[in-house]
């Protein structure tokens, strides 16, 4: 269908200026959080209602036009990057909290809300939303449900899909799908597992119910400084063995904590190696005993400063240098590249020293800060994408880090999702017959490809091109690896 027959349909049910077609209008959606790649869509629609949306897909499924969801824009893997042939359709007008449920502890909300919009709607009861993104005060649950999304509290509580109990979905074909229930099981099979993290491939989400939980009595967080990062990588190993499930626990490199000191001022130690940030959560009781057991961990384990929140502005402002971890690098460098992989936490080790090694091998300094509780990585890439060529090394970089994470049996993501950042690696760490499966399951959903195409699930041949087509090389090497 031409462009100008397209719009023509479109404003036929959405008001002209929820329809943009015109250069200017179009460039401030070019691109997600992964601004290294870009593309101007043909055309971006902003609907405010679940019926305008149904009318949008009848109107691409009818014309075969690629249609791209899109929530706050913060995404970090270019799930949202535009088709070039296709329509954006934005989500951020469906902004409400429709409800919040004190007695069953949950909340109905559109997509386009703001993560900390719900705990903010439901602290008046004593209630919030676990998860939380360190982008959670922008970033929107409905991009949330599109990758996943986890957060510093993620070892302790989960990622989205551990806290959302209901989806309404619309087809591609317009169709309105209800997936899961009310209840903690639902009868058949785990669509809404299956909708979390399918990255806007299967459907467009319009409505999510999640589950509020009480707000712990007390929190206190432990700041520990190693000398040497793997003796802090021991020490996580250290508290988990003992039993202890933090609250959240998060690691930061010298590179990382010097950059985020200058920009936050959270008393960070400027002569450490690693800072480990363990919380703990709960009563009164609780807490004070868990922090007591932490401490000496952290002692036994070689910590050479410790520092205990004595109250919740302090143990906010040790939390805000790991939040700000990514503007902070904006500090120091003119561009960066934010990786996503997860580890099993006995190799952190191991693949800290690998990617210092490829940072010497590729001439560009890497950031590390990452969820140490559950082994996620986000290495900072720094570079100078002014510089010839130094986008290219950084992706190779980054191709190296991910790479590293498959063979010591962990996977290309944690919490960014796939989108086309790591697709090549999607290749790596899934053989032909399990990549028949996902086009499959994309098939039953999406019969023409129209939902967000060429994101995610690697076409075959792409594999056959990068020369990973087969079980992955290390498969024999390391038999653990995570299979589909």
């Amino acid at each position: 269908m031409h462009p100008t027959e397209l719009i023509s349909n479109l404003r036929n049910f959405l008001p002209s200026e929820s329809v943009l077609y015109e250069e200017e209008d179009l460039k401030p959606y070019e691109c997600d959080g992964l601004s290294a790649y870009r593309q101007t869509p043909l055309i971006v629609v902003m609907p405010e209602t679940e019926e305008e949306i149904i009318k949008i897909l009848h109107v691409c499924n009818d014309s075969k036009t690629p249609v791209v969801a899109r929530g706050a824009g913060t995404g970090l893997s270019g799930g949202a990057l535009p088709h070039a042939k296709g329509i954006l359709l934005s989500l951020t007008k469906l902004k409400k909290i429709l409800e919040v449920d004190p007695i069953t502890r949950t909340a109905r909300v559109q997509p386009g809300v703001r993560n900390l919009a719900i705990s903010e709607s439901a602290m008046a009861y004593g209630l919030y939303y676990a998860p939380d993104p360190s982008s959670q005060v922008a970033c929107s649950i409905g991009g949330n449900i599109a990758e996943n999304s986890g957060g510093v509290h993620c070892l302790k509580y989960g990622l989205t899909v551990h806290n959302i109990l209901k989806l309404r979905v619309i087809t591609i074909e317009g169709e309105c799908l209800e997936i899961g229930g009310a209840c903690f099981d639902t009868p058949g099979y785990d669509l809404l597992a299956l909708m979390t993290g399918s990255e806007g491939m299967l459907g467009i989400v319009t409505e999510i119910t999640v589950k509020l939980l009480p707000k712990p009595e007390k929190a206190q967080v432990v700041m520990a400084a190693f000398d040497d990062i793997q003796m802090a990588g021991n020490a996580v190993a250290n508290v988990i063995g003992a039993g202890i499930i933090p609250a959240g626990m998060e690691m930061m490199d010298k590179l990382t904590t010097h950059a985020v000191e200058e920009y936050v001022h959270a008393g960070y130690n400027f002569d450490a190696e690693a800072i480990l940030l363990c919380e703990s959560d709960g009563t009164e009781e609780e807490v004070t005993d868990e922090i007591q057991r932490i401490n000496e961990i952290m002692k036994k384990s070689g910590a050479v400063d410790i520092k205990t929140s004595h109250n919740e502005t302090e143990r906010l402002t040790f939390w805000a240098g790991r939040k700000a971890a990514f503007p902070a690098a904006g500090r120091i460098s003119p561009d960066y590249y934010c990786m996503d992989g997860t580890i099993p936490r006995r190799n952190l080790a191991r693949v800290l020293a690998g990617i210092e090694k490829l940072s010497i091998k590729y001439g560009l300094r890497c950031m590390n800060v990452f969820h140490a509780g559950d082994g996620n990585l986000h290495p900072l890439i720094l570079y100078d994408a002014n510089q010839p060529g130094e986008l290219k090394k950084t992706e190779e970089f980054g191709a190296e880090i991910l790479e590293m994470c498959i063979e010591v049996g962990g996977t290309i993501t944690g919490e960014h999702g796939v989108g086309i950042e790591k697709i090549n690696q999607m290749c790596s760490q899934f053989n032909t017959k399990e990549l028949e499966i996902f086009h499959a399951i994309k098939s039953a959903f999406d019969p023409d490809k129209l939902l967000n195409p060429g994101k995610a699930v690697p076409s075959l041949r792409r594999c056959a091109e990068h020369g990973a087509m087969h079980v992955h090389k290390n498969q024999e090497k390391f038999p653990d690896l995570p299979r589909f």
